[in-house]
């Protein structure tokens, strides 16, 4: 391979917003912050909220008549 055709990858500090850090490695920048991570995400954490969609579909279902 040619040299100084590939860029620098280089481990990097990832912070997301509830606090929590790792590190990982990445080409194009030092820092990288966050909103959401895996430890404060609803899907992952258990605290997602399931929508009823049959209930809405039954009320469709009455107010039009069908």
């Amino acid at each position: 391979m040619k040299p100084e055709t590939h860029p620098n990858y280089e481990e990097i500090n990832v912070t997301c917003s509830c606090g929590t850090s790792f590190k990982t490695r990445s080409t194009n920048c030092k820092d990288l912050h966050i909103e959401v991570c895996s430890q404060c995400h609803p899907f992952y954490t258990g605290k997602q909220k399931i929508v009823d969609t049959a209930g809405r579909v039954e009320k469709f279902r009455q107010k039009y008549g069908m």
